[in-house]
């Protein structure tokens, strides 16, 4: 067993998702006042004097682009960005903005420095009068106050300076992984990958179990942001019935990003065995009556044999889906009477579009697949900090498994009969799959001359390809032999 995870609580990672709202063009009016409110009451409850300044400064501030201002007047903005702001805002154009006022900032910083000084003096006292243990303690007080105000620069020091002086592995560990929080606070993906890498090192060096499991979530999340879904989503997956890391994410934010990431990244029967059968995802997407019973309880199989009769040809299913409505609360199972430290009352998530995603793709029924992934984007994609950057990409490369999925089970396909399969018109279908043909994404042609147009499929021929292989490899190695053969005979040659 490992020591208690320490410096995980801040930086309060909430507050850069509200930041991400108020910049968020797809976010209702509502909602960016709740953000600006909750940003402010953040701002104030942790004396977050240099955050105050990033964000709201008239002349620096990434959010204040009008130079709003509650005290005497300030000088007009420059229309240029600070390049670390693009890991924050959702656009360039601010659609609302957190006023300046200069007495608060004023108070604000005193405060901290007030602070400052007394860990200051704690330090000087436990140089002076304690040991090592003291002194080191005073250190990560000022690391985490840093952390607490959001001051990147100073908090990212404090803890690299903890850091070279304490000799405990898990110690080095929840350090890295605070620093990692803050890269993710700002956005600073570079920041992010590099000490990932650190802490893969670390914990492979003798790091305990829980901070093994920990990582898994940091480094799932970190994939998400740089569009790598397909080695995100078995961390991400692996997590959910292990997750302690509430201090990055809720719990039903990782279901989101579990599923999303196993949607658009798994072949199909790891899609099943991971996703749709999946115990703790089943449980929480809104299984009815005695599976969700089964899924509380672990009594699905998640493993790779559940139910491969289940796994028959997407086409031939013509069953209409039944999607969950009513909204759900995420509940990490491993938990459940543990006295985790999970917090008491997450948002209420209506996970109901995610559900209707996953059934509907694995069952192949496309015209609500279609439906559902529009209800994906608006709901999720749009709104997450994590996923709106990626949007775009997730819904093309979701539309195209869903037409791979379709076209692999037949040689010829009528258009007209496969857009009223999808539930679009003829003209969008030949548009769209015209890009992903000539991408080389789909092996197939459109044939509009005669009637009103179908498609063929061109499947590769693997039996001839393996053969081609072969004998290819085999001329090879017969040129590689008769080389050696003549440079043996050559040698004999000498020496006779």
């Amino acid at each position: 067993m490992g020591s208690d995870p320490q410096y995980a609580k801040w930086p309060a990672l909430p507050l850069a998702q509200h930041v991400f709202t108020i910049t968020n063009p797809y976010a209702a009016r509502p909602a960016q006042q709740a953000a600006i409110k909750s940003l402010q009451d953040g701002i104030n409850e942790h004396k977050m004097a240099p955050l105050y300044k990033y964000l709201a400064h008239p002349t620096e501030g990434i959010l204040n682009t009008t130079g709003e201002t509650t005290s005497a007047a300030a000088p007009t903005k420059p229309t240029g960005r600070k390049p670390s702001a693009a890991g924050m805002v959702a656009s360039k154009n601010v659609g609302a903005t957190l006023p300046w006022d200069e007495d608060l900032y004023n108070r604000l910083k005193a405060e901290n420095d007030k602070e400052l000084e007394e860990f200051q003096k704690e330090e000087d006292e436990a140089v002076e009068q304690a040991g090592e243990t003291e002194i080191m303690a005073a250190k990560g007080k000022r690391a985490d106050f840093f952390a607490k105000i959001g001051d990147k620069d100073k908090a990212i020091a404090a803890y690299e300076d903890v850091f070279e002086k304490t000799g405990i592995l898990g110690t080095k560990i929840d350090l890295v992984l605070a620093i990692i929080r803050m890269g993710l606070f700002y956005g600073d993906k570079a920041l992010v990958k590099k000490h990932v890498a650190r802490a893969k090192a670390l914990v492979d060096s003798g790091g305990d179990w829980d901070r093994r499991n920990r990582l898994k979530a940091y480094e799932g999340l970190h994939l998400l942001t740089v569009r790598s879904y397909n080695l995100a989503a078995p961390l991400l997956l692996d997590s959910l019935s292990t997750f302690t890391s509430y201090e990055l994410c809720t719990y039903s934010n990782l279901v989101v990003y579990s599923v999303l990431a196993g949607s658009v990244s798994l072949k199909r029967v790891d899609f099943k065995s991971k996703v749709v059968d999946a115990p703790e995802i089943k449980a929480i997407l809104g299984a009815d009556g005695d599976d969700k019973m089964l899924a509380l309880t672990g009594a699905i199989s998640a493993g790779p044999g559940a139910d491969d009769a289940e796994m028959r040809d997407a086409a031939k299913d013509t069953v209409s889906p039944t999607a969950p409505t009513k909204t759900t609360t995420a509940v990490n199972l491993t938990t459940l009477g543990t006295g985790s430290d999970q917090p008491e009352a997450e948002m209420a998530v209506d996970f109901s579009p995610l559900a209707q995603l996953v059934n509907s793709l694995y069952n192949g029924h496309y015209k609500h697949f279609f439906q559902a992934l529009a209800l994906v984007e608006e709901q999720f994609l749009t709104q997450d900090r994590y996923l709106h950057e990626h949007k775009g990409w997730f819904i093309r490369e979701m539309r195209l498994r869903a037409y791979q999925q379709l076209l692999q089970s037949y040689r010829v396909v009528g258009l007209e009969s496969m857009a009223n399969d999808f539930g679009v018109t003829v003209d969008f279908l030949d548009r769209d799959l015209a890009k992903f043909i000539a991408g080389g994404r789909i092996p197939c042609t459109i044939d509009r001359v005669t009637g009103k147009g179908v498609i063929e499929t061109n499947r590769p021929d693997d039996k001839n390809k393996q053969y081609q292989d072969v004998v290819k490899q085999g001329d090879q190695l017969i040129t590689k032999l008769q080389k050696y053969g003549q440079a043996v005979r050559l040698r004999g040659s000498e020496r006779a």
